[in-house]
């Protein structure tokens, strides 16, 4: 059998830990765990995670794939929060009062915040807001517009951007969150519900939504929304992940559907659908290579979770 030299012209290059950044192509041997690994392409796929200690639909999610937070949901409209390492779901304290089908930030598992949607709060569950801090929910100022059904972005609990929703009828109102007061901005120039949000306060992306069933793709810059190239499906009430120049749309209606597109910063691209067909998905991740997927409904509410990977991965080789 010819050698690894004898095939490439060099050896194998013995490190005692992983390279920080491996390329594509690169192969090792770990004189520590006594084991030759390497680097391989992955065109994306979804893998299966640990299931959330409560099955639900309509939850929030923020945080990346290894250090995620899922919040609130239905049936019945809850305010169950739990953390994810990268394998397991843990609970923690609840939300001050139970929601669902609202707008989060997809900041950190220490910070984000939670605005509108439905639910059971004395002041109306269409302008509440509630924030994180790593331990616990605060209630705190109202929004200016209440709404159901709507999107967010944002980095942290205390830069957020909230953007259409039902009143109804169905809006195209944005609103800014400062840690302290909302502010009308700019309107979306198409209004709608059910759509998705991610990206950050000045830099944000609204994909899909109803009625009817859209693919419409509109940018934020900080200060207007301008449209841009539609999803290849029109699609509703799904899961996203990622920024303005790397994203994730998984899941949602017609269906449930188990459909998935990666946008690139100008085209949405499909790629590998989920595993579970479903809506109302808590998603949350930093861009269109990592991405986490939980719970959803198929229609009846499930606590599946899965991890989105694409790019090159590292990969353990056996003499089998």
């Amino acid at each position: 059998m010819a050698t690894y030299k004898e095939i490439h012209g060099t050896d194998i290059e013995v490190l005692s830990s992983d390279p920080a950044n491996p390329v594509e192509g690169q192969v090792w041997y770990n004189s520590t765990s006594n084991v030759v690994k390497g680097v391989s392409s992955n065109p994306g796929s979804w893998a299966t995670g640990g299931d959330l200690g409560t099955a639900r639909y309509g939850a929030g999610g923020s945080g990346t794939q290894t250090a995620g937070i899922a919040f609130g949901g239905t049936p019945p409209s809850t305010g169950a929060t739990e953390l994810y390492n990268g394998s397991s779901w843990t609970e923690v304290n609840d939300m001050n009062a139970a929601g669902h089908f609202f707008g989060s930030a997809q900041g950190t598992q220490t910070s984000t915040v939670a605005f509108g949607g439905q639910g059971s709060r004395p002041s109306g569950s269409g302008v509440f807001t509630e924030t994180w801090n790593g331990t616990n929910w605060t209630e705190t100022t109202d929004m200016n517009t209440g709404r159901i059904r709507l999107a967010g972005s944002g980095a942290s609990s205390t830069s957020a951007l909230a953007f259409g929703g039902e009143v109804p009828p169905p809006t195209a109102t944005t609103e800014l969150w400062n840690g302290s007061n909302w502010t009308e901005v700019n309107d979306l120039n198409t209004a709608r519900y059910f759509l998705n949000g991610l990206g950050t306060q000045t830099a944000a992306l609204a994909v899909g939504g109803a009625p009817p069933d859209t693919g419409a793709t509109e940018s934020w810059n900080g200060t207007n929304w301008t449209e841009v190239n539609d999803l290849n499906t029109a699609n509703t009430n799904g899961g996203a992940s990622g920024t303005t120049t790397s994203a994730l749309r998984y899941g949602g209606f017609p269906g449930p559907n188990a459909r998935n597109e990666s946008w690139n910063g100008t085209n949405w691209t499909e790629v590998g659908d989920l595993n579970t067909a479903r809506r109302g998905i808590a998603g949350t991740g930093p861009n269109n290579n990592s991405a986490l997927a939980a719970g959803g409904g198929t229609p009846s509410a499930v606590a599946a979770t899965e991890e989105w990977n694409q790019g090159p991965q590292t990969i353990t080789f056996s003499d089998s």
